[in-house]
């Protein structure tokens, strides 16, 4: 009883027609381009994040010295 609904990749097909239906196929490449930049936006403060964070970080000495164990 295999159909065409049973395939997975079918469902990616109706997903895509029912947003061209509500979007309109000449407002999608400008959707897609808008993501596409917000996705590059938030890599670039991603990375941006790790290369700080160590240096923002105090570096402190974990073991206890003799001053402080008295």
């Amino acid at each position: 009883m295999g159909g065409f609904f049973n395939n997975a990749a079918s469902h990616w097909w109706i997903i895509l027609i029912i947003v061209v239906l509500i979007f309109g196929a000449t407002k999608l490449p400008a959707l897609a381009r808008s993501i596409g930049q917000s996705v590059n936006i938030l890599k670039k403060e991603v990375k941006g994040d790790d290369a700080t964070a160590p240096s923002s970080r105090p570096e402190t000495d974990d073991t206890a010295s003799s001053t402080d164990r008295k």
